[in-house]
């Protein structure tokens, strides 16, 4: 009996780790498909933004009115892992439609100073949209009330702003105000699920070694 539940155990593991390396496999060609999604977004050339052409990594450009009574600060960290605030601020082009605008990031002490945060020279962007992803589960709850927020999520967008937004947000790449931080899109990601898929199957693999080998020399 002893023998037949550690069998079982035995093969369940590396059943397991099998399933763990086969889905680094998937990740895997998920990180290379977006890697090379984001360069192709990178080298294309910028197009006037429309509600039809829009598609995610595309450079664009548009002409519009920020509105800064309905801005948005979203918990963030910068490359250097320092907590901050990525100034999320809402526009709506001149053919009416509603678009949220990355401009930029700040540490977590300047949220107050709007006065500097808020300076702009011109109503004409340039970006790279890029599609809100899905929400981590674990992260906390948008606190509307105190304007802290963790995602972008588009119910409680509407619920702030009183508008409607699609599922992407600009952005841009160059601006005047140096009190603000660019966010740039990078296409080198971390990508480390071969190693990982390797490990996972080499892991499944010793395990079958050493059951054989130890049932043999039973």
């Amino acid at each position: 009996m002893k023998n037949i539940s550690f069998s079982i155990f035995v093969f369940f593991s590396i059943i397991l780790f099998c399933s763990l390396g086969t889905w680094q496999v998937y990740r895997l060609q998920w990180k290379l498909n977006l890697i090379n999604e984001i360069k192709i977004g990178l080298d294309s050339q910028p197009i006037s933004f429309s509600k039809n052409k829009i598609k995610n990594y595309q450079r664009v450009f548009l002409e519009g009115d920020l509105d800064f009574n309905k801005q948005i600060f979203l918990y963030s960290l910068n490359k250097n892992g320092a907590p901050g605030y990525d100034i999320i601020t809402p526009l709506k082009t001149v053919d009416g439609l509603f678009i949220l605008v990355n401009r930029g990031w700040i540490e977590k002490d300047q949220k107050n100073d709007l006065k500097k945060i808020n300076i702009i020279e011109t109503n004409k962007y340039e970006g790279i949209i890029k599609k809100i992803t899905r929400s981590n589960p674990f992260k906390p709850k948008n606190d509307i009330k105190n304007n802290e927020w963790y995602t972008l999520n588009l119910n409680d967008l509407k619920i702030y702003t009183g508008n409607e937004f699609s599922n992407y947000v600009l952005h841009i790449e160059k601006i005047s105000n140096t009190y603000l931080q660019l966010k740039q899109i990078d296409p080198d990601l971390p990508n480390n699920h071969l190693k990982y898929a390797i490990t996972w199957y080499s892991v499944a693999m010793s395990i079958l070694i050493y059951f054989l080998y130890f049932r043999r020399k039973r």
